[in-house]
């Protein structure tokens, strides 16, 4: 489902805007500049407990993940309920939300379609997402 895409971290900086853009109505321009952002250094805390991986599938589009999204998948950072998780399910990897139910953890689809699946001895949580990079046009 997933192939990990090797991390390169000497991603050039780029300018941030120092005003948050507004999403509803539009604001006045302004021209203030903060210090240039690594992308790189903002998305992956771990660098070597990270990867990055490509979506194959639908079955996260509620929480906005959808096929072709890279993922930024931690390693480091220990699951809990609500995390976004990358899981091996009897050897095969899959993304799903991990929710508590009944004294029992699952793995929860976003979209219609697609099976909740019990977390027993034939999964592993194998990461945490961190981060999504989608590329338009």
């Amino acid at each position: 489902m997933f192939e990990p895409i090797p991390i390169c971290l000497a991603m050039p900086d780029l300018p941030l805007l120092l005003v948050s853009l507004p999403a509803g109505f539009p604001s006045p321009a302004q021209d203030d500049m903060e210090e240039p952002i690594n992308l790189a250094d903002w998305l992956v805390e771990h660098p070597a407990a990270s990867y990055i991986m490509r979506v194959d599938g639908y079955s996260m589009t509620g929480a906005g993940i959808t096929d072709g999204d890279l993922i930024i998948v931690s390693r480091a950072k220990k699951p809990i309920s609500g995390h976004i998780v990358v899981a091996m399910v009897h050897g095969d990897r899959t993304l799903k939300r991990l929710k508590r139910r009944d004294g029992r953890f699952w793995l929860v689809p976003e979209a219609d379609g697609f099976p909740d699946i019990i977390v027993d001895e034939y999964v592993e949580i194998w990461g945490v997402v961190v981060g999504l990079a989608r590329k338009y046009g």
